[in-house]
C-alpha cells in the first residue's frame, strides 16, 4: 500500500425531504448573495427551483441566477458566471443539478476567487489557491462532484471543444442537499449513464498495479456490487426509492476517494479517453466510458491479471473455476454483458460515432498528452497504444 491523506469535508443531509435542510446550511455558511446554478427546464418544472428560492430567502440571502448548463459544461458559461458573479458582489455559489451544473461551479468558483484566466487550471498552466464556496442541491446520480474534488469543463472550438479536468480540494463543496426522489423522474438512459459513470470512478481506482489495501477492496468490491445490482432494479422500476437511495449514496463515495485509499492514484485511462471523445462528438459521458471501457480492458488485462481475476469472481460473480486468464476475460464479458442489459453501448459504433484515421491519431496524442505523453496504471499506456483501443472499441 502507499500512505494516502483522506479529505472528506461535505456535509451531507440525504433522504426525503433533504431539501427541508438547505435554508439552516447556507445560514451555517453565512452567506449574503448566492449564485443560483442549474440546467434546463426540470428543476424549474419539478417546482425544486421554488424550494430552493424560499430557502434563499429563509436564510436571509440574496440572489442571482444563471440556468443553461448543458452536458459536458462549457467554458463559455463559466466565464459568463465569474463575471456575474464579480458584478453582483456573489460569494456563494449553490448548485441546483448533477455533475455538468456542479462541475460549471466550482469552475465558476475558481474563477471568482482567483485572478487570470480561468482555464489555465484545467489545461494545467496553474493551479488554483482558493475556490468560492460551493453547495449543492443533488438532482442526478451519477459523477459524485458533490463530494468530490473535480471538476471538467469543455472549451468550445470550431473543431470540437476541448474537454479538461481541474482537481482541487478547494473545490469540494461545502454541503450536499441529497433527496433520491428527485432522481425517480430521469430518462432511464441518463439513469444507466449515471450507473455507468459511478462503477467507473471506482473501476479506475481499483485496476491498478500496485498499493492495493485488502479493506478498500472489500470497499469498493461492495460498492461496485451495490450498482450493478440497484441498476439493474431501475432498468425494471424506475421508482424504486431503495434503489435510487442506494445508487445515489454510491454515486458520492465512488468519487470522494474512499475506493482508492492507498491505492497508486488509479489507472484514469478510460477517463481520458472518453474526455476527447466528450471534447470531439459532445456524447454522453457516461455513455462514452461504457464504449470505451471493453476494448480497454481487453487491451489491459494481461499486464493487471490479478486485479481482473478478482474483479471477475468478486463483482461480477464469476465461478472461480479455470486459469486466472480465462477468468479475466469472463469477467469482462459479463460486465459488458451488463451495459448492454442497461442499455448502455460497448462500441463505438453503438455510441453512434465513427472517428476519420486522423481523429483516432488525434485524440489519442490529446489523450496522453494530458499525462505527460502516457496514460494509466493497469498498463501504462502511450498515443499509439491509445489509438489502438480506440479502433479496437469500434
Amino acid at each position: 500500500m502507499y500512505d494516502f491523506e483522506y479529505f472528506a469535508p461535505t456535509k451531507v443531509a440525504f433522504g426525503r425531504g433533504s431539501e427541508d435542510k438547505l435554508c439552516p446550511l447556507l445560514k451555517e455558511q453565512g452567506c449574503k448573495k448566492v449564485l443560483l446554478h442549474y440546467g434546463g427546464g426540470s428543476a424549474e418544472r419539478s417546482g425544486l427551483l421554488t424550494v430552493v428560492r424560499a430557502a434563499l430567502k429563509g436564510a436571509g440571502c440574496g440572489g442571482v441566477e444563471l440556468g443553461g448548463v448543458q452536458p459536458n459544461p462549457t467554458l463559455s458559461l463559466v466565464y459568463e458566471g465569474i463575471e456575474l458573479c464579480k458584478n453582483e458582489g456573489v460569494d456563494f455559489i449553490l448548485a441546483v443539478g448533477g455533475g455538468s451544473v456542479i462541475d460549471s461551479a466550482k469552475a465558476i468558483g475558481y474563477g471568482l476567487a482567483n485572478g487570470g484566466d480561468v482555464w489555465d487550471f484545467y489545461d494545467g498552466t496553474r493551479k488554483p489557491s482558493a475556490c468560492a464556496p460551493v453547495g449543492v442541491v443533488l438532482t442526478i446520480a451519477a459523477a459524485g462532484s458533490e463530494m468530490s474534488n473535480s471538476s471538467v469543463i469543455t472549451k468550445e472550438g470550431k473543431e470540437g471543444g476541448l474537454k479538461r479536468s481541474c482537481n482541487s480540494n478547494y473545490a469540494r463543496p461545502k454541503f450536499a442537499v441529497m433527496n433520491p426522489e428527485r432522481t425517480m423522474t430521469l430518462p432511464d438512459y441518463q439513469t444507466a449513464c449515471g450507473c455507468t459513470d459511478i462503477l467507473m470512478h471506482t473501476m479506475e481506482r481499483y485496476f491498478t498495479s500496485g498499493g492495493n489495501m485488502g479493506i478498500t477492496d472489500a470497499i469498493a468490491e461492495g460498492l461496485m456490487r451495490t450498482v450493478i445490482a440497484n441498476a439493474r432494479i431501475l432498468a425494471r422500476n424506475p421508482k424504486d426509492y431503495a434503489a435510487r437511495a442506494e445508487v445515489m449514496w454510491a454515486g458520492a463515495l465512488s468519487h470522494n476517494g474512499l475506493t482508492g485509499c492507498g491505492n497508486d492514484g488509479g489507472d484514469w485511462a478510460v477517463h481520458g479517453i472518453e474526455h476527447e471523445l466528450g471534447g470531439l462528438y459532445d456524447v454522453a459521458h457516461g455513455a462514452g466510458l461504457a464504449a470505451v471501457w471493453t476494448a480497454w480492458a481487453k487491451y489491459v488485462y494481461k499486464d493487471c491479471l490479478k486485479r481482473f481475476y478478482l474483479f471477475a469472481v468478486q463483482v461480477m460473480g464469476v465461478r472461480p473455476s479455470g486459469t486466472r486468464e480465462e477468468l479475466a476475460l469472463k469477467g469482462i464479458e459479463a460486465f459488458g454483458e451488463f451495459l448492454r442489459d442497461i442499455g448502455m453501448p460497448t462500441t463505438l459504433t453503438e455510441l453512434s460515432v465513427n472517428p476519420t484515421g486522423e481523429e483516432y491519431r488525434k485524440m489519442a496524442e490529446l489523450c496522453a498528452a494530458t499525462g505527460g505523453g502516457k496514460k494509466g496504471s493497469a498498463k501504462v499506456l502511450f498515443a499509439d497504444d491509445i489509438e489502438r483501443i480506440l479502433r479496437n472499441a469500434k
